[in-house]
Formats: structure tokens, C-alpha cells, sequence
């Protein structure tokens, strides 16, 4: 999925960069599988901030996109594919053999015309088909993928990502994960075949403030520069570094900047083959 450059007209479109929607086929949205997005600016019931840095942003409707994909052993047709605000992956609009319409997250190389399939048993290993891990073969890339059976897929669901099978042992399935975590999943959960649309987006340059608000993201202050009152690391003359302090703090005192947040007696730690950190190390 190319990006599209403009000329430097302005500072802000001398590095900026956006997507060049070549691949959407389809404009607007389906009626019957779009609801409204109500925006909470990052606040909870009680209109306090929970969550800094959120405001504003272009009105969107939310797609209601199956992640689940129980229809099983039913064919389905693609009829397009369509951009989503609220990811970055594309998804595909598909028409089952029944009549019933869905959003599923489409795959990278997936076209209008194109026939996919979700099934609880073995099918053909095609790209954009549904099925349990253990009827994966060894080796193949997939996205969507699940960790509880019949929950939906939580794992490799963002733009241009993919899981990689690596081998199965007794009623474990190991995969790689786009982090490089090695983890083990049930082999009865569910994945789909292939790697995720718009690989892309990564390599997209806001260019400016202005694009950024428009995407919801409200102005990022460091620490240093605020009044000791409001953060940390604020206070001092001119831009003064942190003070005598163990280490760099966020906004609530807490340790920030490559701190470990998993809880070291999580109960999913038997699950994990290998951290992204080993990885990390290797490299």
C-alpha cells in the first residue's frame, strides 16, 4: 500500500506523507453495520481526566467488524474494501452464501471477488480462510488470533501485522508474535490465514500539529518544562534536567521509561515460551 507525497508547498507538507487509498473500493460505509462513536475526551463518568492527551478529533462511525468469524462452513464473497477511522488495517465488506452481511479485517492481497471461508475443522490453508490452530500448517503466517476459544480475536489485529506458527506440542500451539514473544495458545482457538492489510501505515509522517489533533491526540508538554506543582520533573531555570531523583517519574510519581508494568506472578506467565526482551538481547 504506497503512500502519497505532496510538494513542499508549506513547512508542514515538506515531510508530511499520507495514505494514497488506492486500494479502497468502496466510499462510504454500509448502513446496517455502522454505529455512532460517542467521544469521552479521555474522561470518566465523573468528568475527571483519566487518560491525558485525548480530546477532539473528526467525527467517525464505528464499523462493527467481526472478529469472531462463527459462521462456519459457509462461503462467504468479498464485495469491497474500505477504509476504517478506527484502525489501521483495511477491512473487507463479505456477502455469506445466506444473504448476511459482515466487516472482517482484510488481508494484504485481498480483492473484490474473492471467496473466504470460516470453519471449525480443517479447510484449504488459503489466505483470508478461518480455522483452529492445530489445523494450521507449520510455519504460516496468520493474524486475528485468538486466546480464548471463542472470544474473537485479540492477538495481530493492527495494520500490516502478522503471528508466525512455530510448532505444536500436545493441545499447545506455539506462535511468534509480531514482538517477538514466543506464546503459547490453546489449539483449539481460532486464527485466520495471512498477513494484515496496509503494511504501510508505519511509514506515514504527520507533517503537523494540525493532523494530529484532527486524529483525537490533544499536545504532549515534557515534565521539565511545567511548574514543580503539576509534574516531577518540573521547576528549575530554564531547561533544567529532572533533579536528585532515582530516575525519570511520570506525571503520578511513578517510575516511567522502560520499567517492567507485568505483574511478575501473572497468572498468563506459564503461557510465555520465550519474553520480547530475549529478543531484544539477541539482537
Amino acid at each position: 500500500m504506497p503512500l502519497k507525497l505532496y510538494k513542499p508547498t508549506t513547512s508542514g507538507r515538506r515531510h508530511a506523507s499520507v495514505d494514497a487509498f488506492s486500494d479502497i473500493t468502496k466510499r462510504k460505509p454500509e448502513k446496517s453495520l455502522v454505529r455512532i462513536l460517542k467521544k469521552n475526551s479521555g474522561r470518566n463518568n465523573q468528568g475527571v481526566i483519566t487518560v491525558r492527551h485525548q480530546g477532539g478529533g473528526v467525527k467517525q462511525l464505528y464499523r462493527l467488524v467481526d472478529f469472531k468469524q462463527q459462521k462456519f462452513d459457509v462461503s462467504a464473497n468479498v464485495n469491497a474494501i474500505e477504509y476504517d477511522p478506527n484502525r489501521g488495517a483495511r477491512i473487507a465488506l463479505v456477502t455469506y452464501a445466506d444473504g448476511v452481511k459482515s466487516y472482517v479485517l482484510a488481508s494484504e492481497g485481498m480483492k473484490v471477488g474473492d471467496s473466504i471461508m470460516s470453519s471449525n475443522k480443517a479447510i484449504e490453508p488459503k489466505t483470508g480462510n478461518r480455522m483452529p490452530l492445530e489445523f494450521i500448517p507449520v510455519g504460516l503466517f496468520i493474524y486475528n488470533v485468538e486466546l480464548t476459544p471463542g472470544k474473537g480475536g485479540q492477538l495481530a489485529r493492527g495494520a500490516g501485522l502478522s503471528a508466525q506458527i512455530l510448532v505444536m506440542e500436545g493441545n499447545y500451539v506455539q506462535i511468534r508474535l509480531p514482538s517477538g514473544e514466543v506464546r503459547a495458545v490453546l489449539k483449539t482457538c481460532l486464527a485466520t490465514i495471512g498477513i494484515l492489510s496496509n503494511p504501510d501505515r508505519r511509514l506515514i509522517r504527520w507533517g503537523t500539529a494540525g493532523r494530529m489533533r484532527h486524529r483525537g491526540i490533544r499536545p504532549t508538554v515534557k515534565g521539565k518544562n511545567m511548574n514543580p506543582v503539576d509534574h516531577p520533573h518540573g521547576g528549575g531555570e530554564g531547561h533544567s534536567p529532572i533533579g536528585q531523583k532515582r530516575g525519570p517519574q511520570t506525571v503520578y510519581g511513578k517510575p516511567a521509561y522502560g520499567v517492567k508494568t507485568r505483574k511478575p506472578d501473572s497468572w498468563s506467565n506459564k503461557f510465555i515460551i520465550q519474553s520480547r526482551r530475549a529478543k531484544l538481547k539477541q539482537e
